[in-house]
């Protein structure tokens, strides 16, 4: 999840920071051209992939916090010198943070991260939105009945008499969950959806039956002029026997995820090819 303006104007507020920055990446790396962290005398949020390279350029900030020093680039390998096994190369610039310039980053980050749109507040919709605001995309939950709409961090809330309406203003490229309470309803927005045809992934809560039912009515509102082909029904198709709103959220969010990266809807550019060291 990208750092929201307000978290990073709290940490900001705290204590004198240091913006420290992938610059450049040669061969694998843990993280992409652009991830960034910000690292206080006392604390860090933001990650630049972890391990010995996030452990090293936290220490390199905390001198630059005691010496006074306003900037520095450093060119480190990613080999066993550092006790760190990417095989890459990294550049990395670390500077005084300035607050307006990484509040506009951070602003900016938040905007290109897809929007998901989770249509029906149910038991599976809010274990969904709550898995999804912990990842770099924007949840926004919708529904018709203002008692079902949580409060939830990180959650965008609607609450909408007409929630296929909500379809014409979202963004090109967002995701497209269908799970309300009602059959009807979810036929009306997973049409909808469909016919506007530029969302990345359009998933509907279903058996093979609803799915085979929805075809037959997607033909007749439409008059033939839209295929359900790309439609996602059942969704989360890998899932087991285990029916738990949690568990059928965490197969649909991979489903989600695994879309937006095949089509580049994720914020990160993957200019390193590897994997993020968590150690």
């Amino acid at each position: 999840m990208a750092l929201s303006p307000t978290q990073v104007q709290n940490f900001l507020d705290a204590d004198p920071a240091i913006d420290v920055q992938i610059s450049g990446v040669k061969g694998s790396s843990p993280r992409e051209v652009g991830a960034w962290m910000l690292v206080s005398a006392h604390d860090v949020i933001g990650t630049i992939g972890g391990g010995q390279l996030e452990y090293m350029m936290t220490d390199e900030a905390r001198k630059m916090l005691r010496n006074g020093q306003s900037s520095k680039h450093l060119d480190v390998p990613l080999g066993p010198e550092i006790g760190q096994c990417c095989g890459g190369h990294v550049r990395i610039n670390l500077a005084v943070a300035a607050s307006e310039m990484i509040l506009q980053r951070s602003e900016a980050e938040r905007f290109a991260q897809p929007d998901i749109l989770i249509f029906g507040a149910g038991h599976v919709g809010k274990a969904l939105a709550r898995a999804l605001s912990l990842l770099p995309v924007n949840p926004i939950l919708i529904d018709q009945r203002e008692s079902e709409l949580p409060s939830i961090k990180g959650v965008e809330k609607r609450l909408s008499p007409l929630p296929e309406a909500e379809l014409r203003d979202a963004k090109p490229g967002s995701a497209i969950v269908v799970l309300t309470h009602d059959h009807a309803l979810d036929f009306l927005i997973a049409g909808e959806a469909l016919s506007l045809g530029h969302f990345s992934y359009v998933g509907m809560i279903g058996s093979k039956t609803k799915r085979a039912t929805f075809k037959s009515w997607l033909r007749e509102a439409y008059d033939g002029d839209v295929d359900a082909g790309k439609l996602i029904c059942p969704i989360g198709v890998q899932k087991g026997t285990d029916k738990r709103p949690e568990i059928i959220a965490a197969f649909v969010v991979a489903e989600i995820m695994q879309t937006l990266d095949q089509m580049g809807q994720l914020v990160a550019n993957h200019t390193g090819g590897g994997m993020v060291d968590a150690r």
